[in-house]
């Protein structure tokens, strides 16, 4: 199939892209490069990959190379509430109306697949998963703009949601922000950490689960249409307190302890069920230890902090 993926060069188009490639499929992506990464330098011997540099809200760009794909990936975004406090008119730009854009211009017959966000749920009820039926109550701005992405995407039909656990593991657009390859780093660097809240719960997906839960939705696309999914690692709905435990178990030098006064600024707080994708055939394939494993190998080659969004 030829997919056109916007952002993809980002930490989660620079694992999904050659993926995608290795499958046989035509990638065209559309990246402005923001970061100055060269993750994807390696497609390019392949003749089934083009790249433009340009912007996900450029109309006539955009409505250009819709035309000629079968598959639209939109994976341009600013991702976390940090990101898109800093600059809430790019979010709104970039995160709904580029959504918006692709929406009205896709042909009824163009798939598109979407990654959301589980951090629409906010703030979920005590021990109760939150479901694809659970209502949306997102508590910051990136939560609600993925929030109404969605609902353009699916209200558009012919579109597949994947609501996204906090994504962990090595890319080569490495992001070191989100909360495990946060922590491992934390962990790897200064051997401690002091936690805000450390009861609150999320869940987490490994970035190449998330890879191949893209390339699932490809494989099953008329079953699963118009529908929203849950991705992540369904034993891996844990507290702060309980990733630093698990983080500990690798490297045991690692001492994390609780603040007695102060809050996190970042209230998300729910547990998750991914029962609905795993009853459609997937599986993840890369459990948590194994992605601290991995992180920790990484650290010794990335010591940087200028792998965030933040």
């Amino acid at each position: 199939m030829k997919i056109l993926v916007t952002g993809g060069a980002g930490y989660i188009g620079s694992v999904l892209v050659p993926q995608l490639l290795s499958e046989g499929h035509g990638v065209t992506v559309v990246d402005n490069l923001m970061y100055g990464q060269n993750s994807l330098v390696e497609c390019c011997i392949n003749p089934m990959f083009s790249i433009v540099r340009g912007d996900a809200r450029d109309e006539n760009l955009v409505k250009s190379l819709i035309k000629t794909h079968d598959v639209i990936i939109p994976l341009a975004a600013l991702v976390g509430a940090p990101l898109c406090d800093r600059d809430r008119l790019a979010a709104r730009s970039t995160n709904t109306d580029a959504i918006s854009l692709i929406a009205r211009n896709a042909s009824p017959s163009q798939w598109i697949i979407m990654p959301t966000t589980n951090s629409g749920y906010g703030i979920g009820q005590k021990d109760k998963f939150c479901t694809e039926e659970t209502p949306m109550n997102p508590i910051s701005l990136y939560g609600v703009t993925k929030v109404e992405a969605e609902k353009a995407i699916l209200g558009r039909g012919n579109a597949v949601s994947l609501r996204l656990a906090t994504v962990f593991g090595m890319s080569p657009r490495m992001r070191i922000d989100l909360m495990v390859n946060d922590f491992v780093h934390r962990a790897v660097t200064d051997r401690f950490i002091v936690l805000f809240e450390g009861h609150f719960r999320r869940n987490f997906i490994h970035i190449r689960d998330v890879a191949r839960a893209f390339l699932h939705v490809l494989e099953n696309f008329n079953a699963m249409k118009n529908e929203p999914y849950n991705v992540g690692l369904s034993e891996a709905n844990l507290t702060k307190i309980e990733l630093c435990a698990r983080i500990k178990q690798q490297l045991p030098c690692f001492v994390y302890m609780e603040a007695p006064v102060g809050e996190d600024t970042d209230k998300r707080d729910y547990l998750v069920s991914n029962e609905k994708i795993e009853k459609t055939g997937f599986k993840p394939a890369v459990g948590l230890d194994e992605g601290i494993k991995e992180l920790i190998k990484g650290y010794t080659i990335i010591r940087n902090n200028k792998y965030g969004n933040n």
